[in-house]
């Protein structure tokens, strides 16, 4: 008799259990998991934990981000084993499964907040690492509390059209605007080694560079990057971050619109996917500890092109995480 149709046939290669084998299983029929990665009942001892926040009740313009998480799992199933630039095997090398979603109250900010806090120290009881799927930004600021609890002071490295590091809108503390002003005033970033990558547009004074700048980052705007380079950018993000606990932070629209329109706040002349891939791969020799993708809103994405950008980008991340393994004899389609 031939297998159950409802058994996922899994690639493990040594202790690690990973993507399923493709070659007997369509991808469009694979689990609804990034990467049609395990879940958490198919695992024990976890390296990376996945985990989406279906959370928008932070933004500011366009609304949709609570459905970014499903958009950016549905866009990652083509993603592969091996990732030849990287030079990585990122679901072969180290255990990481999706937990799936937290669920928070949409109607009460403080309470989502204290939820999401409490929901991300209880994955790195369990997992070494995270990469959180969004969301609006102020996901963020909850996150770093849960890993400032295991790791102290934080080097945030932000990808963002914007600086996040505004004060209120409407009285309100925390919102996707105001995430890592309200981090550094708790304590919780190295304010040695902070950087926002990717900024641009207008500002709502001179004054918020020097506030930002107080606040412990320095900053690469997307102005410098066309003129010196990627390769200057990355030197001085290395320089920046050195051996600390290092936090990804990836806002979507730190993408040009037109590679990622399916966002929030849209701005103008971004960076391209392909400059955004290069600079999370230089990331390899850093001490990630954790990672979000965030302010994905499907509503507004054509052709899924913002949800591949956003797959693509957490790939990026776990091959940055993976550990060196030599897996050349492993072949799957």
């Amino acid at each position: 008799m031939s297998e159950s149709p409802l058994v996922v046939p899994r690639i493990t290669t040594g202790t690690v259990t990973g993507q399923p084998d493709f070659t007997r299983l369509p991808r469009y029929a694979a689990p609804a998991t990034f990467a049609a990665l395990p879940a958490p009942d198919e695992v024990s001892d976890l390296d990376v934990a996945i985990v989406g926040v279906p959370y928008d009740s932070g933004v500011s313009y366009r609304p949709g981000t609570r459905f970014g998480p499903a958009h950016i799992r549905n866009a990652s199933k083509l993603l592969r084993p091996f990732n030849p630039e990287a030079d990585a095997w990122p679901f072969q090398s180290q255990q990481i499964a999706d937990l799936g979603d937290v669920g928070v109250n949409p109607y009460n900010i403080d309470e989502a907040i204290t939820s999401i806090e409490w929901a991300m120290r209880g994955v790195l009881e369990r997992s070494r690492r995270l990469l959180v799927l969004g969301g609006d930004h102020s996901i963020a600021l909850p996150t770093l509390r849960a890993l400032h609890a295991v790791h102290g002071p934080i080097a945030v490295v932000h990808f963002d059209a914007h600086l996040d590091t505004w004060d209120t809108y409407f009285n309100t503390p925390i919102l996707h605007g105001t995430p890592f002003r309200r981090a550094s005033e708790e304590g919780l970033l190295d304010q040695e080694a902070c950087m926002h990558i990717g900024t641009r547009g207008g500002l709502y004074a001179p004054g918020d560079m020097d506030d930002d700048r107080a606040l412990g980052f320095a900053t690469v705007r997307c102005e410098e990057i066309e003129l010196t380079g990627l390769t200057g950018a990355i030197e001085k993000l290395k320089a920046r971050v050195g051996d600390r606990p290092v936090y990804v932070s990836v806002d979507i629209d730190v993408l040009d619109p037109a590679f990622a329109p399916g966002t929030g706040t849209p701005e103008s002349g971004g960076l391209t996917s392909r400059e955004l891939l290069t600079m999370l791969r230089s990331m390899k020799s850093l001490n990630i500890v954790g990672g979000d993708i965030v302010e994905v809103s499907p509503a507004y994405d054509h052709a899924d092109i913002t949800g591949i950008a956003a797959a693509h980008v957490g790939y990026e991340i776990l091959s940055a995480i993976a550990p060196a393994v030599d897996l050349s004899s492993f072949r799957t389609r």
